[in-house]
């Protein structure tokens, strides 16, 4: 690995110690955010207005922006006019930036099932009710929500993460634990896909013979994140920005990703603020690795002075004195 690759380690909610690193990112950001404060303070004669710097932690568990909101950001500091943000792109060439106007990142909620059971003897599942049956019937049945009844033209993702269940190969377990995800770019679709979930799990127990008591338990996490709305007229004046100061080859129109960010909920105010979250591309000539990999790596020249120069010409843009 490279010379700052991260050694550190915490202890996880089941009690495992495991092995951490900024997968997303984030140590690039922060970096890029110290750079840029940097300069607009050592510059401060070349722009007017009021700068807000959010130094903003948790933004992988939701928890951040959330926090820093409900602590009056928007009332013990200036509101700002506008919000903008960046964030690595594990697709887009370093040296690219790349923007979508309009909803841009997913809506997600994060769920936890339980799925429980009758333990028993693995040498006579007969006088059991397996829950690691179950969960496999669950997770198939989960796959469909998406494909058969979701409208097509809406995107839509539900991904199963993780599943534990069962301490010995001839044990029959009491209960599986499943955690999963859920993504999509309308409200409604989210709340229909949430019922669908809740619906199939109830029914694999009941035809099981399972009493009611014991049908799954399905809890939504405290980790929501908003739908990820850039500002269209926000968007393309930055956007041409970019293009001015980096050339139309080195600046991309994207489609909308089901990736989430917490940033959404900046704009939660009345009216909605104007936000804008932007690609910053770190890909090199090695092959393709996304972030939340273990492998992942920007290649920080020249990604990080795209990142440092770009969000310094938006603000610049953004905070130019009135003409006289």
């Amino acid at each position: 690995g490279v010379a700052y690759a991260s050694t550190k380690t915490v202890t996880n909610k089941q009690g495992t110690e495991i092995p951490v690193m900024h997968a997303c990112g984030h140590d690039f950001h922060m970096t890029t955010w110290l750079a840029v404060a940097g300069f607009m303070n050592a510059y401060r004669k070349h722009w007017q207005g009021t700068l807000v710097f959010i130094a903003q932690p948790a933004e992988e568990k939701a928890a951040g922006a959330k926090a820093m909101l409900a602590d009056g950001l928007y009332t013990r500091f200036p509101k700002p006019d506008y919000a903008l943000a960046l964030h690595v792109n594990s697709k887009l060439p370093a040296g690219t930036v790349g923007y979508c106007a309009g909803s841009a990142l997913a809506k997600i909620d994060l769920l936890d099932i339980t799925v429980k059971g009758k333990g028993g003897h693995g040498g006579m599942p007969n006088f059991s009710k397996d829950p690691i049956v179950l969960s496999a019937q669950l997770i198939m049945a989960l796959q469909t929500i998406v494909s058969r009844e979701v409208n097509p033209a809406e995107p839509a993702v539900l991904t199963i993460g993780s599943i534990h269940g069962g301490s010995n190969s001839n044990t029959i377990p009491s209960e599986v634990s499943l955690g999963l995800t859920i993504r999509s770019l309308n409200d409604s679709v989210q709340a229909a896909m949430i019922k669908s979930i809740q619906r199939m799990a109830n029914g694999i127990a009941h035809a099981a013979g399972l009493e009611e008591k014991d049908f799954p338990v399905i809890q939504l996490r405290n980790e929501s994140s908003p739908l990820v709305y850039n500002d269209p007229v926000l968007s393309r004046r930055i956007g041409a920005v970019f293009q001015e100061k980096l050339g139309k080859e080195r600046v991309q129109e994207l489609q909308p990703e089901m990736y989430g960010e917490d940033f959404g909920m900046y704009r939660q105010t009345e009216p909605p603020l104007p936000t804008l979250i932007y690609s910053v591309g770190t890909v090199g000539t090695g092959p393709f690795v996304s972030t939340h990999s273990p492998l992942y790596l920007p290649t920080l020249d020249p990604a990080l002075e795209t990142g440092i120069k770009s969000l310094t010409w938006a603000l610049l843009d953004l905070l130019k004195p009135a003409k006289k």
